[in-house]
Order: structure tokens, then sequence, then C-alpha cells
């Protein structure tokens, strides 16, 4: 699999100047063809390549795409790895989405070839960019010949450069959460192209949150026995989660590990039925088990790399609690009826938390956070995530016992003045 690093390096060396010469091209072709588009939207393909945990903030977006054009003419763009939480939604048909195989530049390349030949043949009209400011998803969009195209543009260099490939050029708003951003992208279709990027309609709430995740009876038996194998003691419930790993495209999120260990040794102290269950990615494991061996109780016990990710939705299912970095399964939880305590740091929760109520957010709001953003290519000089070190542990565990408490009212004793950062909308 391809490195998030490489990706980046790859995006910002070949990027830059793949996209100016398509827009010379561009340019060109416009020059001889200054009728533009009149044609409706027909089918909409959305390009959202990495990150699932965003793609779940785009189901606003993609239920007003089908309200356009009808469920099966949306279509979704996106490395295979990153597949699993379209399927698990089902908003769109499932042989709709079209899929790159990341294991390796060569295999990218012609799995990105054969996407763009298979939407051509589609007919696919309309293409909308949800990579915000990546010059890969710009160029695969140009490339599909699509006569709408959406996305953002770097007006006056606000934002890194990726040409002039868009029919409908937006200007990127820092202070929209991320749900409403990709619904914009959406209505952009409603307004003249030209007219853009002065846009007169007002911000969508975006309110109308995930669809509940269905596990099949099997499915649930299945992992129920993972969990028992897994688990030393003589039971896995009541379960409390939690997730010490963040994404590889942004590793300042990672709260020090130290803490999880910390808050778990205090949950098991203080709920002498509860079960601790650490998650993590497929390459973890060991990480995971020495953390695990940390703790030191067989009350806690080791899940990373042992599901996957569809079976992580079905433990979400049969946990309490959850408490994570900013990273994908704090937004895959929201399909599940699990409470979340979702750890932010160099980026704010006011653009990127997942809109439930079952969602708890703690964030420092030092001075400095958040130092990540399009604007700057989700990278950051900084070297010491004191953001995330700032949380203290201490007001996490009350947080998660006034909600393990609430989910189960004879649990424990009562826990008072149990505070966290709120989120406001």
């Amino acid at each position: 699999m391809i490195k998030a690093s490489t990706m980046r390096r790859v995006d910002g060396w070949l990027g830059v100047p793949v996209c100016l010469a398509l827009t010379l091209v561009r340019w060109l072709l416009d020059s001889f063809d200054r009728t533009g588009s009149r044609e409706s939207p027909r089918r909409i393909l959305f390009v959202k390549l990495v990150e699932q945990g965003s793609t779940v903030l785009a189901c606003s977006a993609i239920r007003r795409a089908i309200d356009l054009v009808g469920r099966d003419n949306v279509y979704f763009l996106v490395f295979e790895e990153n597949r699993f939480i379209l399927d698990a939604m089902e908003l769109i048909p499932f042989e709709n989405v079209i899929s790159i195989r990341t294991n390796g530049l060569v295999q990218a390349t012609v799995d990105a070839l054969q996407a763009i030949r298979r939407i051509r043949t589609l007919e696919i009209n309309t293409a909308i960019d949800l990579e915000f400011f990546a010059r890969s998803s710009a160029a695969l969009i140009f490339l599909t010949q699509a006569r709408h195209r959406v996305g953002f543009h770097a007006f006056g260099g606000e934002g890194p450069y990726r040409g002039d490939l868009f029919t409908h050029r937006l200007r990127f708003n820092p202070y929209l959460h991320t749900s409403q951003t990709f619904r914009m992208l959406v209505e952009a279709l409603t307004v003249k192209s030209e007219r853009l990027p002065t846009f007169g309609l007002e911000p969508v709430l975006a309110e109308d949150g995930p669809p509940p995740f269905r596990a099949s009876p099997n499915e649930i038996d299945q992992v129920r026995a993972l969990l028992q194998d897994a688990s030393p003691s003589t039971k896995f419930e009541p379960l409390i989660l939690l997730n010490p790993n963040c994404s590889d495209l942004l590793p300042l999120r990672r709260w020090p590990t130290e803490r999880y260990v910390e808050l778990a040794r205090r949950l098991i102290d203080k709920y002498p039925e509860v079960q601790i269950g650490m998650t993590g990615g497929p390459t973890e494991g060991q990480a995971i088990s020495v953390l695990v061996g940390q703790v030191g109780s067989d009350r806690c016990f080791n899940l990373a790399g042992r599901t996957t990710l569809r079976q992580l939705l079905v433990i979400y299912g049969l946990a309490e609690v959850l408490v994570t970095n900013d990273s994908g399964p704090a937004h895959f939880a929201a399909l599940s009826p699990i409470d979340v305590v979702t750890l932010f740091g160099p980026e704010t929760p006011r653009l990127f938390a997942a809109r439930t109520v079952r969602n708890h957010v703690f964030w420092a709001g030092i001075a400095c956070s958040p130092c990540v953003s399009a604007l700057n290519g989700r990278t950051s000089p900084c070297e010491d995530n004191i953001c995330m070190q700032r949380i203290d542990v201490g007001r996490v565990f009350e947080e998660v016992c006034r909600i393990y408490q609430a989910r189960r009212p004879g649990a424990g004793n009562t826990i008072l003045g149990a505070k966290k950062i709120s989120l406001s909308s």
C-alpha cells in the first residue's frame, strides 16, 4: 500500500506541473467551444479518494445528489481500502462505487486510467471534488471529460495551487462545518457557473446524519465469538473501547499513549464489571499489545488487527463508549448507537466533529490550534502537539464515567463535576 507521505510528495511534486499542463489544455479546448454546457446534471460522480471519516460527513451531499438525479445515477470514486464505509452506509448502489487500488504507484496509475475510461463510458456529465485542494483529484476530474466540474479554486493564492480545471469554481470557506461544505458543493450545481464564486444561498445545516449500520445476525454472532476469543476474561460486556490510533496522514492528532493506559486502569478500578478493548489498524497489533500489557489486567484486551472494518462497526453496536483521537473511527461510530469521546488538537471540532448528539468533544483550544486546514494543505510545522497533551486524562475519565452511568444507571458511583469542551453549532 502506498504510504500517506508518498501520496503527499507525488501530489506536490507531480501534481503542480500536471495541473498547469491540463489548465493550458482546458484553455485551448475552451477557445474552440465558447457555448459552454447547457445540459443539466444527469449522472453525478463524487471524488473522495482518502479519509473514510470525511466520507461519513458527505451523507447530506450524497442525499442531495440523489434528489437531483436519482440513486442509480450517483457514483463515487475512491481508493479501494476506503470504499468500506460507502458500502456500509448503502446510500448508493454497490456497483456505482469505482475504486482504485493502491498496492503501488504503477497499480494505482493503471487503475486510475481504467476508472477514467469507465466514467467516460458511463457518460457521467457531472463530477464533484470532495478533496478540497488535492491536485490528483482535480486532474482526475478534468480527465473524465465531465461537462460540469465542481471544486475549490485558489482565488488570490488562497489555498494550494491546482490549476484552473473546474467549471464551477468555489471559494473555500473555513468557517463552515465540513458536512455543510460538502453539501454546498452539490448546491453549486443549481447556480449558473459564471456567477461563482459569489454564492447567495445560505449554508445548509446538513443535520441529517448517516444511516444506521445494519449488521446481519450472522455477523453479530461472528463478532461475539471474536470478542470472546480476544478477551482473557470470562466475558466481554459491558465493553468500553479505546482507540489510541490516528491516521498516518496526520500523526499530530495522537493523544499520548500513556494516557490511554492510565484511562484504562482508572476505568477498570472504578467499574469491576467493565471490559476494555483497545482497537487499532492492521499493522498496530504489536504496539497495542504493549499498551494492553502496561494496563496489567485480564479485563483489557487487544482488538488491533483482529477485525475487518465492517466487524469493527458491529463491535461499536455492542459497546457502550469509544474514546478516540480525531480520526475515522469517530465518524464510523456515528453509524452505530455507541457514545464517542473524541479528542481534538491540530484540527478544530467546529469543522470536523461528527454531527451527532452522541459525540462528546474535548479540545484545549490553545492559541496555535488549529494549525492544520485545507488552506495550508493539511500540513503543520509543529513537532510537539501540546494541544493534545493539554487534554487531561482525569477530565476524560470523568466524562466517560458520566456517559457510561447515563447508559447504565445502576453502574458505579455518581461522578460529580464532569466537564467537557462543548461543540457549538
